[in-house]
């Protein structure tokens, strides 16, 4: 079964968002991704890249600045019809709860739920279908606490997709993950229509995965485009502070050194 959902066009102009007056976590920010689209959003640990993600998904409210989601305000709609538009799988797994597989998916349901009416033969057949486009259906029963990190991570992407979303936001989905989950969950990923932003770690994965790259050093985004354009070594050297090398002439494969004293312009 696919995925017959499709993506929007999200745009950020001049974000800016802090805790406080006097500290900007994301400062300034302009871009723009086309529906359908994989964003990967790198940076340093502390860059603003999670703070960034929290402003796009409305966990906070920007200091100044909008985004828009198919030219419509973020914040001129309902929680409500935002939890329809963006979904989010975050870092931190759930605890140890009695929940089944499909308890977890169908809990992606609660915001097209009418009332205290109880779940529709729609909403049973969403869940189904995020089951089964991620390959969970022979795991609906179990519980979720018995699950590997890869399964784990696979039910969450799964309860996003059963939100029936436009985006899916996601921070960090391979963390603590080996490189076969790692590689599975992105393959996974490629597969929506749906727009897709996400933060990442991993460049190479990044350069594999995405058709947008952002780069974010305190606050600031510093580059903006495809991974050919953005991904170069001087980009890559200046923001994580290390000598990156390209593996071949032109390739989007790195490896990575500590710098020698003076080595990084």
């Amino acid at each position: 079964m696919t995925c017959t959902a499709t993506g929007a066009t999200l745009r950020v102009e001049g974000l800016c968002w802090g805790p406080r007056p006097g500290l900007k976590l994301v400062d300034s920010m302009d871009f723009a991704v086309e529906a359908g689209s994989r964003l990967a959003i790198l940076g340093p640990n502390g860059a603003g890249k999670t703070s960034l993600l929290r402003c796009l998904y409305r966990a906070v409210q920007p200091n100044a600045g909008r985004i828009e989601v198919d030219g419509v305000d973020l914040w001129s709609i309902s929680a409500r019809e935002a939890a329809r538009t963006i979904a989010v799988v975050l870092q931190e797994m759930p605890g140890d709860f009695p929940f089944s597989v499909r308890d977890v998916v169908m809990m992606g349901r609660i915001p097209r739920r009418e009332g205290l009416n109880g779940w529709t033969d729609t909403d049973r057949e969403r869940v189904q279908h995020a089951l089964s486009h991620l390959d969970l259906a022979h795991l609906a029963g179990r519980q979720f606490s018995t699950l590997s990190g890869g399964e784990k991570q696979r039910v969450l992407i799964a309860r996003a997709l059963a939100q029936e979303p436009r985006i899916i936001i996601l921070d960090e989905p391979t963390n603590h993950l080996d490189i076969r989950h790692q590689l599975e969950i992105l393959e996974l990923l490629q597969t929506l229509k749906l727009t897709i932003v996400s933060t990442l770690h991993d460049i190479n994965l990044a350069a594999d995965f995405a058709t947008d790259v952002a780069i974010v050093t305190a606050g600031r985004l510093t580059a903006f485009g495809t991974p050919e354009d953005v991904l170069s070594l001087r980009a890559l050297s200046s923001a994580f502070g290390v000598t990156a090398t390209a593996h071949a002439a032109g390739s989007a494969r790195f490896s990575f050194s500590l710098p020698r004293q003076g080595s990084i312009s």
